[in-house]
C-alpha cells in the first residue's frame, strides 16, 4: 500500500485527534507497546499535554502536535510530522465533522487510517446512499422514515410521534432533535425553534423518523479482517443534556420546567449497560448481516471494497411488541464510538478473560497485523 511506503513498521505510532476517544485510543496503544500522538487544538491541549502526558511511567500520550484549527491536520507540514512518526491514525466522528467536504480527508489525508476512510460519510443523512439504505440492505429493522422536506409549502403526514433530527443553529455538526406528533405540531415547533436560533434554517430538510419507545442500547462491535470474526465488545446508552436532567424530576416538576425550558438531547457522555443473554444471538446475527452488507458495497461507495474494518456501533432500542422483543436500529457509527466505559460491561471478558476497551482492542489488532505482516488489511 502506498500510504505505508517508507514506514518503519517496528516503530509505529497510533494517532488520533484531541477529542472524542483520544485517551482510550492512546491507552490501548501503549498497552500493546505502540507509541502515541495526539493532534490537539491550541487552547484545548491541556488534557493531553499536561494531565495525561507520559511521565515517570504514568500517562498514555507520548507526543502532541498543536494546530490552530482541527482542519489544519490536512496541512502538508502536519501530515509530514505524522508520517515521520510512522503514524496509523484512528479516526472518529470528531475528526470528520470539521470538514464540510469529506472528500478532502478521503483523498487528501496521506496518513494510513485504521478502518475505512470511505464509509463514514454514510453517517450523514444527506448522501445518495446512506446508513438507512445499508441497514435495509442488511435486513436490519429501522424506524419508519418520513419524507424530508425541501420547501415549506410541502406537508408531512405524521401519524405517530416522530423525532426530527435537525441541526443546531450554531454547531451544525450536532443535531438538535425535537419530537412532535402531527404535521401541524411539526411546522409550529420547527418554526419556533428556528426563530429562537436553536435549530438551523434547513430543518425542513432534516430526517424525520418514527420515535421508538424502548430501552436504548448501543451495540459496540469490532470486526477483525485478520480473523474474519465479529466481536461484541460492549453495550452502553447515551447521557444527554438536558434530557437526563428532566428525567430526574417528578412529572409535576417536568411540566413546570417545560413552560420555560426546551427539551434538548445533546450527547454529553455514555453509561455502560447490559442486555439479557437471550438477546445476544440476535445481536450477533444483526452485526454479522451488517458486516456482510458493507463487504458487498460497490466500488463507487467503498473504493477499498474491504467493508467495515475494526470498531463500529449499531445504535437503537430494544422494543416489546405482542409479547416478543425486537431490536430497532436508528443510528450507525462506522468508527470507534465515543464510549470508553463499555469495558465496564462483561462481553469482552467472556472472550478474553478480562474486560478490554475499544482502544485496547485496536492496539491488539495493530500489533497482531504487524507481527503477521498484514497491516495493509486493517488500514485504508
Amino acid at each position: 500500500m502506498d500510504l505505508l511506503s517508507g514506514y518503519d513498521l517496528g516503530n509505529l505510532t497510533v494517532g488520533s485527534l484531541g477529542g472524542h476517544s483520544a485517551l482510550d485510543i492512546c491507552h490501548g496503544a501503549k498497552k500493546f507497546g505502540l507509541n502515541t500522538v495526539v493532534v490537539a487544538k491550541r487552547g484545548r491541549e491541556k488534557t493531553y499535554e499536561k494531565y495525561f502526558r507520559v511521565c515517570d511511567s504514568k500517562g498514555c500520550v507520548d507526543s502532541i502536535i498543536l494546530v490552530g484549527q482541527f482542519q489544519d491536520i490536512l496541512q502538508e507540514s502536519i501530515q509530514q510530522q505524522l508520517r515521520s512518526l510512522n503514524t496509523i491514525f484512528v479516526h472518529s466522528r470528531y475528526f470528520w465533522v470539521y470538514f464540510d467536504d469529506f472528500s478532502h480527508v478521503e483523498r487528501g489525508f496521506r496518513v494510513p487510517i485504521f478502518g475505512s476512510r470511505h464509509l463514514l460519510r454514510l453517517e450523514e443523512r444527506d448522501q445518495e446512499y446512506t446508513q438507512y439504505d445499508l441497514l435495509r440492505d442488511a435486513g436490519i429493522r429501522i424506524p419508519k422514515l418520513y419524507k424530508q422536506l425541501a420547501a415549506s409549502d410541502e406537508r408531512v403526514v405524521i401519524d405517530r410521534p416522530v423525532i426530527v433530527k435537525a441541526s443546531e443553529a450554531q454547531r451544525i455538526y450536532e443535531r438538535a432533535f425535537f419530537i412532535v406528533s402531527s404535521d401541524e405540531e411539526y411546522e409550529r415547533t420547527g418554526s419556533r425553534l428556528e426563530a429562537e436560533g436553536k435549530i438551523a434554517g434547513n430543518w425542513r430538510q432534516a430526517p424525520i423518523e418514527e420515535f421508538i419507545v424502548g430501552a436504548p442500547v448501543n451495540f459496540n462491535f469490532f470486526y477483525s479482517p485478520l480473523t474474519g470474526e465479529l466481536e461484541l465488545l460492549g453495550t452502553d446508552m447515551r447521557r444527554q443534556t438536558n434530557l437526563d436532567g428532566f428525567l430526574r424530576l417528578t412529572a409535576e416538576q417536568q411540566s413546570q420546567a417545560r413552560q420555560s425550558i426546551d427539551l434538548k438531547m445533546v450527547e454529553t457522555g455514555h453509561v455502560a449497560c447490559t442486555v439479557k443473554e437471550s438477546l445476544l444471538e440476535n445481536v450477533f446475527e444483526m452485526g454479522e448481516r451488517f458486516v456482510r452488507a458493507t463487504q458487498s458495497l460497490p466500488e463507487g461507495i467503498d473504493p477499498s471494497r474491504q467493508g467495515i474494518i475494526g470498531p463500529f456501533a449499531l445504535q437503537g432500542s430494544v422494543v416489546t411488541e405482542e409479547g416478543r422483543e425486537d431490536i430497532v436500529i436508528f443510528d450507525v457509527s462506522f468508527r470507534i464510538p465515543g464510549s470508553p466505559g463499555i469495558r465496564a460491561t462483561p462481553y469482552s471478558a467472556y472472550r478474553y478473560g478480562e474486560s478490554i476497551s475499544m482502544g485496547e482492542r485496536i492496539g491488539m489488532e495493530v500489533r497482531k497485523a504487524v507481527e503477521n505482516g498484514q497491516l495493509e488489511k486493517i488500514v485504508t
